[in-house]
């Protein structure tokens, strides 16, 4: 099994685009009226295929656009970041295959810490509201002197398959702040897990001007029930945190498999943090004093820099991997891609519920 990253180029896959999700996306890119560009968030039940939409309609925007923004809002299985980020992309090049993910620098990141909004879904949305407005402030909101071609970046939101009790009212909050201007919505055959129908975030009298587009899933069977593709959600976020770890080497070095990768994070030389320097945050959870430096050996914690902005989150610039701590030095030793650069800017630490794949620890 390979390993991707940023700078590897993968084959194009053979992946079944039906006529309406091609429409679909023509309709959200080429749509004469739209004026800025559109922000569209998907949305669906679980496995309906609504990252593959995402990356299909990010394809279908850049030779458009040249750029779209991509904001992430799917904690435990992330697009371009390691599991437990929340973040906002910026990207300018095709996406050569539909089915891997692939690790990019993020513009803006949050570590909310775990693979699902369950804990705090009051944190989930003040992080992506935050995201948003970052969004708004630097691609929206543009100078009157710009010329007419410089209209901003179209936005796409993908959004977790959890779509009823509090998963439902979270995304209902994120529409109603977010407030796109175009809305796909993925339909299953089994309609007791699929959202209400029409445009279900809305008030009654509520006039804001939307664009709803309600799809089928991709692949039917003869009965036109939806065949949905069912993933192993661990091992897609085990790989996913592999390939950012795999970032630490240069990409000419040969590690191709997990063992290779284990093997090599092993013998790669830690950075030492003074823990007088930093702030650590135990996310979700609290730990007493004395417990601090048991409970952060052998994690992965997140990298990030006090704010200065009024949203007052810490940012987050990368994953590290805790490879050991010095209890009478009171030092941290971290494995992180994370450049020296920037890892001298980090004032924060924080910690959550994202674990080691077993296989690095072997």
């Amino acid at each position: 099994m390979g390993l991707h990253s940023d700078t590897e180029e993968s084959p194009p896959a053979n992946i079944f685009i039906p006529v309406e999700w091609s429409d679909a996306a023509d309709s959200v890119a080429y749509d004469s009226v739209t004026s800025p560009p559109p922000i569209t968030l998907i949305c669906g039940a679980k496995n309906s295929g609504k990252t593959t939409f995402s990356r299909y309609l990010l394809n279908i925007l850049l030779p458009r656009y040249k750029k779209v923004a991509y904001l992430d809002t799917d904690v435990g299985q992330t697009e371009f970041t390691p599991p437990g980020c929340l973040s906002l992309t910026v990207l300018d090049k095709l996406t050569s295959d539909l089915t891997i993910p692939c690790v990019k620098t993020p513009e803006r990141c949050f570590f909310f810490g775990d693979i699902s909004s369950k804990r705090d879904p009051k944190m989930y949305l003040s992080y992506i509201f935050a995201l948003y407005d970052h969004y708004r402030k630097e691609y929206c909101m543009l100078d009157k002197n710009n010329s007419p071609s410089d209209t901003g970046l179209p936005l796409v939101i993908n959004t977790p398959g959890w779509v009823k009790g509090i998963g439902y009212d979270i995304l209902v909050d994120m529409l109603k702040y977010i407030a796109p201007t175009h809305v796909v919505k993925i339909r299953i055959s089994a309609e007791s897990k699929n959202l209400p129908s029409g445009s279900f975030w809305l008030d009654e009298g509520d006039t804001m001007a939307v664009t709803l587009v309600e799809i089928n899933s991709a692949r039917q069977d003869s009965l036109q029930r939806s065949v949905l593709v069912q993933k192993d959600a661990r091992l897609l976020r085990d790989l996913r945190i592999m390939a950012y770890f795999r970032q630490c080497f240069p990409s000419e070095m040969n590690i191709t498999t997990i063992k290779e990768l284990a093997r090599a994070l092993a013998a790669h030389p830690p950075y030492e943090i003074a823990v007088s320097t930093i702030k650590i945050k135990h996310l979700h959870c609290q730990v007493p004093g004395n417990e601090i430096f048991y409970c952060l050996n052998a994690t992965i914690v997140g990298l990030a820099i006090s704010s200065e902005d009024s949203e007052h989150f810490p940012r987050c610039v990368g994953l590290g991997l805790v490879r050991g701590v010095d209890t009478f030095k009171h030092a941290l030793y971290v494995i992180t891609p994370v450049p020296q650069s920037t890892l001298e800017k980090v004032d924060v630490l924080l910690q959550g519920f994202i674990h080691i794949p077993t296989c690095l620890l072997q």
